[in-house]
């Protein structure tokens, strides 16, 4: 991929995400600390985790909201009947690191209690209109996870 400048961005290899779509996610983020061009304004951030039976490092863009120093992100794996490996990797490891723009530190998953699900679910809805149908395509409860800055991170 190419930044602004016309610089390439290192490519991400297929064991860090076997998805290629967000390997180029990746890369473009990179290379323009935190801004790719197929989201425009809509706010991304990289987790990496430890895969809770590989043992690999694995990195996944995800969509977020910025909330009192927390990154707050939905594992609804668009709508899917199961809960995203990113999601299952980081409640096994009980850490992760995330970049968001040039930074990167590393976080503990804490849930969001479901007395704050609506509003937040309210929220990423407005800022990305994709999530307004992921609830409806699954039965299971959409997990609402708090990504919080371990140590000085925040």
């Amino acid at each position: 991929m190419e930044n602004p400048q016309g610089t390439a961005g290192p490519a991400v290899d297929e064991t860090v995400n076997s998805n290629s779509f967000n390997r180029g996610v990746i890369e473009e983020f990179r290379a323009n600390g935190g801004w790719v061009k197929d989201f425009g304004s809509v706010p991304l951030l990289l987790l990496s985790t430890t895969g809770r039976v590989s043992g690999l490092t694995r990195t996944t863009p995800l969509v977020h909201l910025a909330r009192d120093g927390r990154w707050i992100v939905f594992a609804a794996n668009g709508g899917a009947a199961v809960a995203p490996g990113w999601y299952r990797n980081l409640v096994a490891a009980g850490e992760g690191v995330v970049e968001v723009g040039s930074r990167r530190f590393a976080v503990r998953p804490e849930p969001v209690a479901e007395s704050e699900h609506e509003e937040l679910w309210r929220l990423q809805t407005e800022q990305d209109p994709n999530f307004a149908t992921f609830r409806s395509k699954t039965d299971r409860t959409i997990p609402v996870v708090a990504l919080v800055p371990v140590g000085d991170a925040g």
